[in-house]
């Protein structure tokens, strides 16, 4: 598959063929002359979807869909000046939630560069700490020694994209004219030179799956307690089956009860593990009996979750606390009394000794309390007619189909998920962006995780999907279904619990900051099927199936601040 009509021809080319040998299939291009290499050379490979998306931000966040859905290294192209600029925001995500991200900026050469050239800045690790690794890739040459060169900078970009963890790593990419692949003799020599063997241990280098880590031994004195709690933070496994298994396993093995993020997919697969906890923040807010509920351990799976009432409660009790965890960074936001283990959670409970059971009545108080609690937030949603946004995210676990992919937005509805999501057994997908828990790219993120998976659901309110609009322009570029949940509430309803809402103005005009949009407009303008839901029963007869194609919007219209107040004191209620 190699180009040999020029010099930056044969180089593209080459790059495009080194990560399609490790297994890379999928890259997003956004218009532009000085990439014009890198794009001939992904468009022509067979063995590449090449999606074109206009705006580079809904660009970045679309890859950054695809490759949270996918679990593979999915590549950004752009050209030079302000366009890689735009992918900040979605670089930024990628690295604190740790998704496998190349990015490929394209560059003026050397000489073009700090003299006033058109469409040129400074572009020399435009994304500062926040990717795993950089290049400035050196200019293409028709050399066999650079053509070396070259591909093992792309596998050491690819590797650093996966190994010691995942996340983003830029490659800044320039070039000389000719851009277009105009023939020259120049590369001519190459074609001898060059065959398969160029590639063939490539082949071994591909290896799919998550990375193998040494597991180190773990301390005598874990899990030596009946008053251990396991707490399973917001994760997006391959194999979301499997990952609750093994968590299930664990508390069996330990005798704990396993307090599960609404982002996390253990509610989805509830009848796995029967100590699941899912009310905690509506327990923990009442002081009268969090005494009782104080653990020895714990053991905390990846970030902590959501809940500010949680982490204020961990912060204030302190216990010993065993932070599970591959990515080596900082997964500990409340500076408590931890111990990182930097293993797999199979290698942790390879390598937990067998031992008696524990007494299980600590575990068994917990369940009782979260049932009561359950029971409690059933008994005062299930009879409520009137479209309350909490409900929606309590209702949907039952209207989804089963094994839905389904994007979380930020703000209010990741919350309302926590407090209100229904334990099922349906399989479930939780999607979100919770490394920088930004409003950004909510819609593109969205649309990309439908492509990869062609049906998925989006959760969000109205301020998060305005944000992104510009998304809608890429309807046309994917495959698959997505199914838009608005909760049109005319604003920030977040800012809603803040203190500042009692300060008004300027509360309303700077931060609930309501957009009086019409939503039928704009999904028209787009070419997106618009529906209001004005009763549970239309709701549930919309998400009975999910169409094959195409986006849909259903708006559902909320009251922001009487959501507010009901929402406050059902949550002092439940778990009272």
């Amino acid at each position: 598959m190699l180009d040999f009509r020029n010099t930056n021809t044969v180089w593209a080319s080459v790059f495009v063929e080194t990560l399609a040998r490790l297994g890379v299939t999928t890259v997003v291009i956004s218009p532009g002359s000085r990439s014009t290499p890198l794009t001939f050379a992904f468009i022509d490979h067979p063995k590449f979807t090449a999606i074109p998306i206009l705006d580079e931000r809904s660009a970045g966040f679309f890859a950054l869909g695809v490759a949270k859905a996918s679990g593979q290294v999915t590549v950004l192209v752009c050209t030079s000046g302000s366009a890689g600029a735009n992918y900040f925001p979605a670089v930024i995500e990628a690295y604190e939630s740790e998704v496998p991200l190349l990015v490929l900026t394209a560059d003026r050469p050397y000489e073009l560069r700090d003299c006033a050239s058109g469409q040129t800045i400074d572009q020399q690790r435009l994304f500062g700490r926040y990717v795993r690794g950089y290049a400035d890739i050196a200019l293409p040459e028709s050399s066999l020694d650079q053509l070396r060169y070259l591909r093992q900078t792309v596998l050491q970009a690819w590797h650093q994209c996966q190994f010691p963890g995942l996340g983003p790593v830029h490659l800044n990419c320039p070039f000389r004219d000719p851009l277009a692949p105009i023939p020259s003799a120049l590369a001519d020599p190459l074609i001898q030179q060059m065959d398969d063997h160029f590639f063939e241990h490539l082949d071994l280098m591909a290896v799919r799956g998550a990375p193998t880590f040494a597991t180190e031994s773990v301390p005598s004195k874990l899990g030596q307690t009946s008053r251990g709690l396991i707490i399973a933070g917001p994760v997006q496994p391959q194999k979301p089956k499997r990952y609750c298994e093994a968590i299930a396993t664990l508390s069996q093995l330990l005798g704990w009860p396993v307090l599960a993020d609404g982002l996390s997919p253990l509610r989805n697969y509830a009848r796995l593990n029967p100590s699941l906890i899912t009310t905690y923040d509506l327990l923990l807010r009442h002081p009268h009996q969090t005494g009782a509920l104080v653990p020895e351990q714990v053991i905390q799976l990846g970030a902590l979750p959501t809940s500010k009432v949680l982490r204020q409660w961990l912060k204030q009790i302190d216990p010993l606390r065993w932070i599970v965890d591959t990515s080596g960074r900082n997964k500990d936001p409340v500076h408590g009394t931890t111990i990182f283990l930097g293993i797999s959670l199979e290698a942790l409970i390879a390598h937990i000794p067998p031992r008696e059971r524990n007494d299980s009545s600590y575990c068994q108080m917990w369940v009782e309390r979260d049932d009561n609690a359950r029971q409690q937030l059933t008994q005062s949603l299930e009879p409520l007619e009137y479209l309350f946004e909490g409900k929606l995210s309590w209702l949907l676990p039952t209207l989804l189909p089963a094994n839905t992919p389904l994007m979380i937005a930020n703000s209010t509805p990741v919350r309302d998920v926590e407090w209100f999501w229904s334990v099922n057994d349906k399989g479930i997908q939780p999607y979100f962006s919770r490394g920088a828990n930004g409003i950004e790219g909510t819609l593109s993120t969205a649309l990309g995780i439908a492509h990869h998976h062609q049906k998925a659901v989006l959760l969000t309110g109205d301020l998060a999907l305005l944000h992104d609009s510009n998304g809608f322009l890429n309807v046309a570029q994917r495959s698959g279904h997505l199914t838009i949940l608005l909760i049109n509430n005319r604003g920030g309803g977040i800012f809603e619990s803040l203190p500042i809402a009692q300060f008004d103005p300027p509360f309303e005009t700077f931060f609930a900051t309501p957009q009086h949009i019409d939503f039928s407009l704009l999904a028209a303008a787009h070419g997106v099927t618009h529906e209001t839901i004005d009763s549970w029963a239309s709701l549930k007869t919309a998400l009975a199936e999910l169409p094959s194609s195409g986006v849909r919007l259903l708006e559902l219209k909320c009251d922001r601040k009487a959501d507010t107040q009901f929402r406050s004191a059902l949550l002092q209620s439940a778990g009272a």
